[in-house]
């Protein structure tokens, strides 16, 4: 089974693209969505992540993300706390999902992976997928979401490695700022160039290669 990791920087458009991989009918492993589980009342990062920060849970029992940050920004060592947690309970919703497609012979299938470049994850893929656009489009898309800053921006864009950077180790770059008609062409268009190739990660991974 062949695991192509999507990603890219923050703005750049992942989320819509991931949804046109799955429109055309390749599975989706979306990382945030794994987060979002884990996070929510009885998730499994409820318990640890509350023991090692106070006042992190929302009225559900859930973790309010907001407050969470709170404590991470700008702080690295409390990131590496939060890493160490939330990381290997994410590893295990991506195995599951693997799992359950190598099981179901799916020939593909899409990681969505945000931080795909800053945790070590290309060893961990066949082929990669930058999703890109311009920094002002980038900038201007992430402040206008709910909540967000132009502090908290570049706090967040210092912690991602460069657009340019990423476009570089990519198989595939998918420039958003075209259009969402021109994205979507893009992915049709990548799904057929990948159609007959052969993954060899997961082989490896069991040993097999």
């Amino acid at each position: 089974m062949l695991l192509i990791g999507l990603t890219g920087s923050i703005g750049m458009g992942k989320s819509e693209t991931a949804k046109m991989f799955v429109a055309h009918g390749v599975p989706l492993y979306d990382a945030d969505a794994a987060v979002h589980k884990i996070y929510a009342p009885g998730g499994a990062a409820v318990a640890p992540l509350s023991e090692a920060f106070d006042d992190i849970l929302d009225e559900q029992g859930g973790i309010d993300r907001e407050a969470l940050s709170k404590h991470v920004l700008g702080n690295a060592e409390a990131m590496k706390k939060l890493e160490a947690i939330v990381h290997p309970l994410v590893g295990k919703e991506q195995l599951d999902f693997i799992t359950q497609n190598v099981e179901n012979n799916t020939p593909m299938v899409v990681l969505d992976i945000p931080l795909l470049f800053e945790t070590g994850g290309k060893a961990r893929v066949d082929v990669i997928v930058v999703v890109s656009a311009p920094y002002e489009l980038q900038r201007e898309r992430v402040l206008n979401r709910p909540g967000m800053t132009a502090e908290k921006f570049e706090a967040i864009h210092a912690k991602q490695v460069a657009d340019e950077e990423k476009r570089v180790g990519a198989d595939f770059v998918i420039d958003t700022h075209k259009g969402l008609a021109h994205a979507e062409q893009e992915v049709v268009d990548i799904i057929a160039a990948l159609k007959d190739r052969k993954g060899s990660v997961l082989e490896k991974m069991m040993g097999k290669a």
